[in-house]
């Protein structure tokens, strides 16, 4: 929930986006109308999309899954990243977001790789399992209901291969983890998640001071 990365000021900010990031024409029209949406605060920010690509390229992912997609900026990153061969899974719920995204990802020649499902995220990554999808994936980014996160984050693990990782969004929560008069269910959601990881020996964990703080676990 953040289109910039914190902590860093506008100078600074303008510097890596001027040279730290290669963002294409497509990635940039939909980034800019997003822009404009009163819910544009959800959007992640560019350079933790290009950050995700260049892990998707890393690991030579060609089978991701996304859990909340809003208008699509992050998966348009991840399956340019993968290449025709690739294909991801985007779960949400909302048809009006995701017109948006339909719209750019077929102006930019990738709608036929990802395979949009609407409904709640947890009845659709049911399904996934029930299809035979468990140690399939590649990758996987959450960034959807914070009270769903852990629920999210078991399935992925369960659909990700040994050496898949899951990216984990807002997990620095604007700073609302560490204030302590911050009891909502949203921030107590996501500090259990964080305090969860670090101690989770089915993963190797880095929390990356990206964008709204962004959480790595590779799967072992």
């Amino acid at each position: 929930m953040s289109r910039e990365t914190l902590g860093l000021s506008d100078g600074l900010l303008a510097y890596v986006h001027k040279v730290g990031i290669r963002e294409d024409g497509d990635l940039r029209r939909l980034r800019e109308e997003t822009a404009t949406h009163t819910m544009a605060r959800m959007q992640i920010s560019p350079e933790q999309g290009q950050f995700m690509a260049l892990l998707v390229e890393t690991i030579g992912a060609r089978r991701a899954l996304e859990i909340g997609t809003f208008t699509g900026y992050s998966a348009m990153c991840v399956a340019k990243a993968m290449g025709p061969e690739g294909r991801l899974v985007a779960l949400d719920v909302s048809e009006d977001y995701t017109a948006i995204a339909r719209r750019h990802w077929a102006k930019a020649g990738v709608a036929d790789r990802i395979d949009l499902r609407l409904r709640p995220a947890a009845q659709s990554l049911a399904a996934v399992v029930a299809e035979g999808g468990c140690g399939t994936f590649d990758f996987a980014f959450i960034d959807a209901d914070k009270t769903g996160y852990d629920t999210y984050y078991e399935y992925a693990l369960k659909l990700l291969r040994t050496g898949g990782i899951v990216a984990i969004d807002n997990v620095l929560w604007s700073g609302r983890v560490i204030d302590p008069s911050d009891t909502s269910d949203d921030t107590k959601a996501l500090r259990a998640l964080n305090e969860k990881i670090v101690l989770d020996q089915r993963v190797t964990v880095s929390l990356v001071p990206i964008g709204d703080g962004l959480t790595l676990a590779r799967k072992r």
